[in-house]
C-alpha cells in the first residue's frame, strides 16, 4: 500500500528559557554578569554547600509577573518553589528549586501574525527557577570541568501549549516573546549568550486528524535559524519513519547545527522521575492585587501600543514605524530626537538607513548604541538648516555614533561649515571655468552632463565643503555669460 500521497501536519509547542536582566542571582546576592572567570561569581549558596540557604530575590518576582502580565496571564495569588531532583556534575545541590504546582502565571497568551492572518499562541504557563551551572568539555584532556557562575542564575520558564504549525509560526512566536521582554527590561534575550534558549516539541500527523502523533523534544538551539532548520529536519525525519511504518520514539534528541541532524540524547520511555515536592527552605508567595497593580502601573507601552500611537503622531512610513520599534532601544531614541527637532522622518531616515548599517559593521546590538538622542537631533537641525551638506554629515554621524560627538563642536572644530558665500566660490568657479575648456564648450553645447564633472571639480577645490545646489547655479551662470 502506497502512502506517500498523505499529507501531515506538524504540531509544535515550545518551552522558552529566559535569563532575567537582575545584578544578583535568584537565591544569593552573587553576579549575574555574562563571562568572568571561571567560579569567581560564585558562593556557598549557588555551589550547593551543606547548611546554606536560599534568600529569594524580590527583582525576579516582580520581572515574572511583568513577563505574565504583558503575555494576557493570570497570576497566581499563592505561588510556590518545588525541588526537581536530579543528579547531574552542573547540578549542585543535585536538586533544582524550580516551580511545578503554582507556578508564578498561567492560562496567557501572545498574538502572532501567520500568512498575514492573527493568531494566538496559547501559554499553558511560566515558572521562575534557578539555571544550572554549565559543564565544559576538555577534548585535549578528555577531562570535563564545570563552571558555576550561571548557577542559580534567576530564569522564567514560560510553557507554550502545541498551537504552532510550522517554523515561521515559531519564529514570529519567539521574536513576539523576545521583544515584548526586551521593552520590559526584563532580559535582553541574546540567544547567542543563551539568555534565551528554547526546546522545541514536535509531532506530527496526518492532516485533518485531531490525535496527537508521538513528540520529541530537541534541545541545543541557539539562533532562529537553527530553530527553523532543526524543525523542518526533525518533521522530515518523522515522517520517514511513518511512511516506513516504524514508531517515532518519545526521546530527547539534541540538534547538531553544523552536520543538520539531530541524535537521541536520552529516552522519555522510563521518564525520569524527578521526586517533585515543596521546597522546604522558602515560604510560599502571596501577591496582593495592591502588588499586581503597582507592576501594571509600571508596564511600559510595548511595541503594539508604539505602533498604534505612531500612525496617529508622526508622519513616517508604516515601514519605517515596524524598523524603528523593533527595538525599544531605538525606538526611545527616535521619539527623544524627533522632539527635539521636530524632524520625524529625517530622524527616522539616519536611525534606519546610517545606524542599522554602522551596527552590521561593527557586529553590535542596539543595546550596545552610546549616542544620545540629543546629538542626532543637532545633527538634523545642521543639515536641515543647509550648515552642513549630506557627505559631511554622514562623517559627523559616524563620529557621533562612535563617540557621542557633539556635532555642533566638531562640525566649527574642524571646520566643515558648508560655504554659502557666493565671493569665496566665485574665484574657484572663474578658476574652475579657466582650466576646463572642454567641459565648457560641451556643456554649451548641448552636453548637460559636462556640467556634472564641472560641480565635482569646484566640490574638489573646496574640500567637499560647498552647497553643492549653489555651486551647480553659480557654474550654470557663469559658463553662460563666458567667452570660450
Amino acid at each position: 500500500m502506497n502512502n506517500m500521497g498523505k499529507q501531515y501536519e506538524t504540531v509544535i509547542g515550545l518551552e522558552v528559557h529566559v535569563e532575567l536582566a537582575t545584578k544578583t542571582k535568584i537565591f544569593c546576592g552573587c553576579s549575574t554578569a555574562f563571562g568572568g572567570a571561571p567560579n569567581t561569581h560564585t558562593c556557598p549558596v549557588c555551589t550547593g554547600q551543606p547548611g546554606s540557604l536560599p534568600v529569594l530575590n524580590k527583582q525576579v518576582v516582580e520581572y515574572a509577573m511583568a513577563i505574565g502580565l504583558a503575555t494576557n496571564c493570570e497570576i497566581t495569588r499563592v505561588s510556590k518553589f518545588d525541588r526537581k531532583n536530579y543528579f547531574y556534575p552542573d547540578n549542585p545541590q543535585n536538586y533544582q528549586i524550580s516551580q511545578l504546582y503554582l507556578p508564578i502565571a498561567r492560562n496567557g497568551y501572545v498574538e502572532i501574525e501567520s500568512g498575514g492572518v492573527p493568531k494566538k499562541v496559547r501559554i499553558h504557563e511560566m515558572h521562575m527557577e534557578e539555571d544550572a551551572g554549565k559543564l565544559i568539555h576538555d577534548e585535549w584532556d578528555d577531562t570535563t570541568l564545570v563552571d558555576y557562575n550561571r548557577s542559580g542564575i534567576p530564569l522564567v520558564e514560560i510553557v507554550s501549549e502545541p498551537d504552532m504549525r510550522s517554523a515561521d509560526e515559531v519564529i514570529s512566536y519567539l521574536e513576539k516573546l523576545r521583544t515584548i521582554i526586551q521593552y520590559l527590561g526584563a532580559s535582553d534575550c541574546k540567544l547567542q549568550e543563551g539568555s534565551m534558549r528554547a526546546d522545541v516539541n514536535l509531532s506530527v500527523r496526518e492532516a485533518g486528524s485531531t490525535q496527537f502523533g508521538t513528540r520529541t523534544e530537541m534541545k541545543n538551539l541557539n539562533s532562529f535559524k537553527a530553530i527553523a532548520r532543526a524543525i523542518d529536519g526533525e518533521r522530515n525525519r518523522q515522517i520517514e519513519l511513518l511512511e516506513a511504518g516504524k514508531p517515532v520514539i518519545q526521546e530527547t534528541r539534541r540538534w547538531d547545527d553544523n552536520k543538520e541532524h539531530s541524535y537521541a540524547m536520552r529516552s522519555k520511555e522510563d521518564a525520569q522521575d524527578y521526586r517533585y515536592f515543596p521546597e522546604p527552605d522558602l515560604v510560599p508567595i502571596v501577591i496582593s492585587e495592591e502588588w499586581i497593580k503597582e507592576i501594571k502601573a509600571k508596564q511600559p507601552e510595548l511595541r503594539s501600543e508604539k505602533l498604534e500611537r505612531y500612525k496617529r503622531e508622526y508622519d513616517i512610513p508604516q515601514y519605517d514605524a515596524e524598523i524603528i520599534t523593533d527595538s525599544r532601544i531605538i525606538a526611545d531614541i527616535f521619539e527623544s530626537a524627533a522632539a527635539l527637532c521636530g524632524k520625524p522622518k529625517k530622524v527616522s531616515n539616519w536611525l534606519m538607513v546610517e545606524t542599522l548599517r554602522l551596527l552590521k559593521e561593527h557586529n553590535m546590538e542596539p543595546q550596545d548604541i552610546r549616542f544620545s538622542p540629543g546629538n542626532l537631533a543637532k545633527l538634523v537641525d545642521l543639515t536641515e538648516a543647509g550648515t552642513i551638506n549630506s557627505s559631511v554629515a554622514k562623517e559627523v554621524f559616524e563620529k557621533i555614533f562612535a563617540d557621542n560627538t557633539d556635532p555642533e563642536r566638531y562640525v566649527e572644530e574642524n571646520g566643515l561649515k558648508t560655504v554659502n558665500d557666493e565671493g569665496a566660490l566665485k574665484s574657484v568657479i572663474e578658476k574652475i571655468i579657466a582650466d576646463n575648456p572642454q567641459s565648457v564648450a560641451d556643456y554649451k553645447g548641448g552636453k548637460e552632463k559636462a556640467i556634472g564633472f564641472l560641480v565635482g571639480q569646484a566640490m574638489k577645490a573646496m574640500k567637499g565643503k560647498a552647497n553643492p545646489q549653489m555651486v551647480s547655479q553659480m557654474l550654470k551662470q557663469a559658463v553662460t555669460e563666458s567667452d570660450s
